[in-house]
């Protein structure tokens, strides 16, 4: 991966538990590490409101015409050399609730330059009433990128409800035939206490207990996509904060802590997009049972 990036550098994950107690009240807001992420996360949504007009559209797939990995930096050719499918696998990144996809411009950019050939974005609409309605035009669209490529499998990243809508594809819709490994980034797999505030159709969908979160919460067997969920501690959308972990039963998925990163920065921030590069090289597959929290 990256030059001094050192994969086994960082605690471990996890499947249960908890990454330990964590100072609440007055002393969790005065935390340096608090401090840092609330004045760093005010930073990207204001540069996220400037890119945000850019991402409106959803750009063609373009194809890495680079085949020889020779012709490319020798972190390129370590990832190749160790893994030449998880290079080659078609990466999506799909955005969250009233967004697009601007949010994954630090992130998009990163895994190219980390030797992922083929990195593409996708926009739905911002019309959406149902998550169950947004995972099948996700699978039509894992479609054509297969189709395109000549990959049968993809991996997706999906920030916020974007991992939602892309967990139900793979749960509920047959999805995990297609999507090879799924990284959720601050999505509310429990719900948010903050969806009672609004009364949309979609966001009534993201309360706690909502008929479309007990439909996940249904047993899954045999499911084929491995599940990482990327949550915060500082996520100020997904409240309460464990509510980004995926804890199914017949999911196994990889929960992964981070602390003081706020929910607009999750796919920006440095750490987060080296985990999320190590786990779609597959290099975190051999760590699954154990924990890992990100400082």
């Amino acid at each position: 991966m990256r030059p001094g990036v050192v994969p086994g550098a960082v605690p471990a994950s996890q499947t249960g538990g908890s990454a330990g107690p964590a100072p609440t009240g007055v002393r969790a807001l005065c935390r340096p590490a608090t401090l840092t992420g609330g004045l760093a996360e005010l930073a990207w949504v204001g540069a996220h409101v400037l890119m945000y007009p850019l991402g409106t559209r959803t750009p063609a797939l373009r194809l890495d015409p680079r085949i020889r990995t020779g012709e490319q930096p020798a972190a390129v050719r370590a990832l190749f050399a160790d893994d030449p499918l998880a290079a080659r696998t078609p990466v999506l990144l799909v955005h969250g609730l009233v967004d697009n996809r601007s949010v994954f411009s630090v992130m998009q950019r990163s895994l190219r330059r980390r030797g992922f050939a083929h990195v593409c974005t996708w926009n739905y609409s911002p019309l959406l009433t149902d998550i169950a309605r947004g995972a099948a035009d996700l699978g039509e669209h894992v479609e054509r990128i297969c189709e395109r490529t000549g990959h049968d499998r993809v991996h997706v990243v999906g920030h916020s409800l974007g991992g939602l809508i892309a967990r139900h594809l793979v749960q509920r819709q047959g999805g995990d035939c297609r999507i090879a490994s799924l990284v959720t980034l601050g999505t509310p797999h429990s719900g948010s206490v903050l969806a009672h505030v609004v009364p949309t159709p979609l966001i009534r969908q993201l309360r706690p207990g909502s008929p479309v979160l007990q439909e996940l919460a249904e047993p899954a067997p045999g499911c084929r996509t491995r599940i990482t969920a990327i949550y915060s501690d500082l996520d100020q959308m997904v409240l309460p904060t464990n509510s980004g972990r995926c804890d199914h039963p017949d999911l196994g998925a990889r929960n992964v802590l981070v602390r003081g990163v706020g929910h607009m920065s999750l796919p920006r921030q440095r750490h987060v997009v080296d985990e999320v590069a190590a786990t779609l090289a597959g290099r975190r597959d051999e760590a699954r049972p154990l924990h890992r929290a990100v400082a």
